[in-house]
């Protein structure tokens, strides 16, 4: 750890903790007695991944409980950040790609891409011409045939997921760093709405979450308010299965229920109707076909607040995840070990950051809103992540792979599966030792 006077200074010099203090209406005089780790969280990295996954922790954790703020655990925070490694499902450790998510070289450069869902391996597949079977093999001899931006717009044209692996592009996280990190605004207005009486342990007990995200970074927000003590109901659509690993290791907390979002508006409706946030994953233009846009959920249920997670900012993003945005932006050169292949960060970061700053806005939305009343959007997008990464001072060396401090297990049993899985990363005074189980995937109702 740094020293005390040395780690003070730190903490009040940084720009992207100045940043969060002000878009999160923190109290900096709290943070007086807050010893900041430096580099030492074990997320060895060329860019300064710890320290802005454990600021980001830290500025969560206030926010969901801004009276008595607690420094989160360097180690906590690295286990938790890559909570995927530590998982362990009938005492195995999962595979958690799948064969045609990856970087492939192509005729004049490299590509990367996502095909963890089977939908997604499909349209890769028929974006190259390729039989609905061919395996990594045929794809990465198509691929070798191909230029890199015409590989990526075939397999996009085909609804696929992949970018180009780009370079580093400072004067764009420049510009992106000039709008707000985590934005809120107030989109419509409602009369004020207290937040249920809370507890110590549980800052949010009673606030209802309808949590329509998939993946990491929107799980990761939902898993920390339930974690908080909000109700947390996730809806899924029935015909596009969640891989098990995935709903184990951001499902803590919360009720899963299968709804078609597009077939069952009415349902959609009064879910929304009772609800305090909506959590929403779905691409803008997706959102505006489905009803859900924020601007009609703010005319039709001002009483909301809105929070809204992209891979990309702008209305017209193509469909991206973690791996993909960090190739586009060019952290995977950042982090390429020889300088000829890409490279990854040591965790899925970009997720676990925006899950955990979309947890902070929602918390300081639910205050404004008990304060001054109005329906309130809560914007954040992985790119926007990546560009206060890139633009944060690096170091001059990598944090050790292990640092001071306990990993928390915990053991469950679900669906007759024996889970372990770390603790979520997020500290405030009375937050709990002890976290809830994930129920079986798609087995609530979907009803409050």
């Amino acid at each position: 750890m740094v020293p005390g006077a040395d780690a003070r200074r730190e903490l009040r010099d940084s720009a992207v903790f100045a940043r969060l203090l002000r878009e999160l209406e923190l109290d900096g005089g709290r943070f007086t007695a807050v010893r900041a780790p430096g580099a030492s969280v074990p997320l060895p990295s060329a860019l300064p991944v710890g320290e802005f996954a454990w600021l980001s922790v830290l500025a969560t954790g206030a926010a969901l409980s801004p009276a008595d703020v607690r420094a989160p655990d360097p180690a906590g925070v690295a286990a938790a950040y890559r909570s995927d490694r530590h998982l362990l499902i009938d005492g195995t450790a999962p595979d958690v790609w799948s064969p045609l998510s990856r970087f492939w070289p192509a005729s004049d450069g490299w590509v990367r891409t996502h095909g963890n869902y089977p939908h997604h391996a499909a349209a890769l597949r028929a974006g190259l011409g390729l039989d609905h079977a061919a395996d990594a093999e045929a794809v990465a001899a198509r691929l070798r045939e191909l230029p890199a931006d015409r590989a990526t717009a075939d397999i996009r044209d085909a609804g696929g997921v992949c970018t180009t692996v780009k370079r580093e592009r400072p004067e764009r996280d420049e510009d992106l760093c000039r709008h707000p990190l985590v934005e809120i605004s107030r989109l419509d207005d409602a009369p004020r709405r207290p937040l249920p009486a809370a507890s110590e342990d549980a800052p949010l007990a009673g606030v209802r979450v309808l949590d329509l995200t998939r993946v990491i970074a929107g799980p990761v927000a939902t898993r920390t308010l339930a974690f908080a003590g909000a109700d947390v109901l996730r809806i899924d659509p029935p015909r596009l299965a969640e891989p098990i690993w995935q709903h184990l290791d951001t499902g803590h907390g919360k009720r899963s229920a299968l709804l078609d979002v597009a077939e069952e508006s009415e349902r959609i409706a009064q879910l929304l109707a009772g609800a305090d946030v909506v959590v929403l994953g779905y691409r803008p233009a997706a959102l505006s076909r489905l009803g859900l846009s924020p601007a009609r959920l703010a005319h039709e249920h001002p009483h909301l607040v809105i929070a809204q997670l992209s891979a990309w900012p702008g209305p017209d993003s193509p469909r991206g995840f973690d791996s993909i945005v960090q190739a586009d932006c060019g952290i995977s050169w950042i982090e390429s070990a020889d300088g000829r292949a890409p490279g990854a960060l040591p965790a899925q970061a970009l997720d676990h950051t925006a899950g955990y700053l979309l947890a902070a806005g929602i918390a300081t939305a639910l205050r404004q809103r008990a304060e001054a009343g109005g329906a309130r959007r809560v914007r954040l997008s992985l790119r926007r992540v990546a560009a206060e990464l890139l633009r944060m001072p690096r170091h001059a060396s990598s944090p050790q792979s292990r640092s001071d401090g306990e990993i928390r297990t915990q053991a469950f049993d679900v669906a007759g599966r024996r889970v372990i899985t770390v603790a979520p990363a997020v500290r405030w005074a009375g937050s709990p030792m002890t976290f809830t189980a994930p129920r079986p995937w798609g087995q609530d109702a979907a009803e409050w």
